[in-house]
């Protein structure tokens, strides 16, 4: 197994964190242990514990990192479909964003979005990994709360239905039981189609308001 580059002093931890994603990219998660890490980083297995004292500790840095790197790809998509119109888009769009971020991470980085919900694995208790993890949730119930009215429908109701929907639909078309089909009516992605559904909901209930 090819090492990672070599890193400078001081930079131990980054090195280390790298390694790991490298591994979890080639082998899913039961690669990734502190010893095969460390021969990766190209340093001695003991090297590792002043960062990282056991495998979860390891596991659960990369995840927390590994929340940031969606959130940053959320805001991203915003900033990118924002200048593609030149005005601020409304928060059926911006859900829309999340939906499509994490279905383009999901697919491209597959063991890496495996592990960001292993319980098992990672301690989701910590402020480094509940912090991005929220930002994350968040941001999708704050939008909704832009549509909804909260003395007539639960915001987290609804971005729980959704959260739901979208998970469930990546893990199907990671295991290959759903492909990337078209809806028939609008000729539009599976994904897409889906969340117009959403939007239409939504949208409804914002014109109750």
């Amino acid at each position: 197994m090819a090492k990672s580059k070599s890193f400078h002093h001081g930079d131990l931890k980054r090195a280390l964190m790298r390694s790991a994603l490298e591994i979890l990219d080639k082998e899913d998660v039961a690669g990734v242990t502190i010893r095969a890490v460390a021969k990766r980083a190209g340093v001695s297995h003991a090297a590792p514990a002043n960062h990282f004292p056991d495998r979860r500790a390891l596991l659960t840095a990369l995840a927390a990192e590994q929340f940031a790197v969606v959130f940053d790809k959320i805001r991203a998509g915003i900033d990118a479909k924002t200048s593609d119109t030149r005005a601020d888009l409304d928060p059926l769009d911006r859900i829309a964003v999340l939906f499509d971020s994490f279905l383009t991470y999901g697919l491209e980085y597959p063991y890496r979005y495996q592990l960001l919900w292993r319980y098992d694995l990672v301690d989701h208790e910590v402020e480094i990994v509940k912090q991005p993890a929220d930002r994350v949730y968040d941001f999708l119930v704050g939008e909704i709360e832009k549509v909804v009215d909260r003395n007539t429908v639960d915001p987290d109701t609804v971005s729980v239905t959704i959260w739901s929907m979208m998970h469930g639909y990546l893990d199907l078309r990671m295991t290959g039981m759903f492909e990337d089909r078209r809806d028939r009516i609008s000729g539009a992605p599976r994904a897409q189609a889906m969340l117009m559904i959403v939007r239409d909901y939504l949208h409804d209930l914002g014109s109750r308001v």
